[in-house]
């Protein structure tokens, strides 16, 4: 259900029976020039909609605007939002969610830069709603690398970078006209990974970037649908073990005050 098309008279029935609420988190960002500047927004706003509604979720606006990375801030149309800011605006957001008395809350995400801010929030909730739970869901993570290259959607490339193939092609899934490669546009080669280990390199202008990157040309209907179904399946067996350890989870729950 979406919490915007919620009745006043009806709050109290829908909150009795949401067993989670859901925040997805988007940008407004150069993602190149085949590319929609709302291409998170696509995809938060559609990954939230392949929520199993048998989970019984109640369904927030994206939230549309926050920080973007300087190799991206200075591209046309970005609009980036201070840090401070959009951590400030999404505490505001969740604790409206808590006074409600929804106490478990996803964060759906769609755009790299929110991964720490989002973490920020949900850490600081719990201080003060202690019955508070959390799961931060980036979509992205939600399709192994392993399993992408087994189904063989990319040739040479698991095509993952920042506008490339493997987010393109699920924007093209879920909305096939706002996907546009044209002749003229590149197709660029990323730098190899420096280690198989997880780590984070921020850099102002990577190797192989120009506002996006990766082998544009790879960018397909089919790869598209095939992420979103495998993204969305295991983004809602995810949910249902989380929602599966949840005690008292319609249960309104204690606030805790810092006195």
């Amino acid at each position: 259900m979406q919490a915007i098309h919620v009745h006043g008279r009806d709050i109290d029935r829908v909150k009795e029976r949401a067993r989670f609420a859901v925040l997805p988190l988007g940008s407004v960002e150069y993602h190149g020039p085949h590319a929609p500047l709302g291409t998170d927004i696509v995809l938060a706003n559609g990954f939230a909609e392949r929520i199993d509604p048998a989970l019984e979720p109640l369904l927030y606006p994206v939230v549309p605007y926050t920080a973007c990375p300087g190799k991206t801030s200075e591209y046309p149309a970005t609009i980036t939002i201070r840090p401070s800011v959009f951590i400030d605006y999404v505490m505001d957001i969740v604790d409206g969610i808590c006074r409600l008395g929804i106490r478990n809350i996803v964060l759906l995400n769609a755009h790299d830069a929110n991964m720490g801010p989002s973490r920020t929030v949900a850490e600081a909730i719990t201080g003060k709603y202690r019955d508070a739970r959390f799961l931060l869901i980036n979509w992205w993570q939600m399709v192994t690398q392993e399993s992408a290259e087994q189904q063989g959607i990319f040739q040479g490339t698991p095509g993952r970078g920042h506008g490339g193939p493997y987010e393109m092609s699920a924007v093209k899934a879920f909305q096939p006209d706002l996907v546009h490669v044209q002749e003229e546009d590149l197709s660029l080669k990323a730098s190899k990974p420096l280690s198989s280990l997880p780590y984070v390199l921020v850099e102002g202008t990577p190797e192989g970037w120009d506002g996006y990157t990766g082998d544009i040309r790879q960018i397909s209907l089919e790869a598209g649908q095939w992420i979103v179904e495998e993204a969305a399946r295991n983004m809602n067996e995810l949910i249902q073990n989380w929602l599966g350890a949840t005690k008292g989870r319609r249960g309104e729950g204690e606030r805790h005050e810092d006195t």
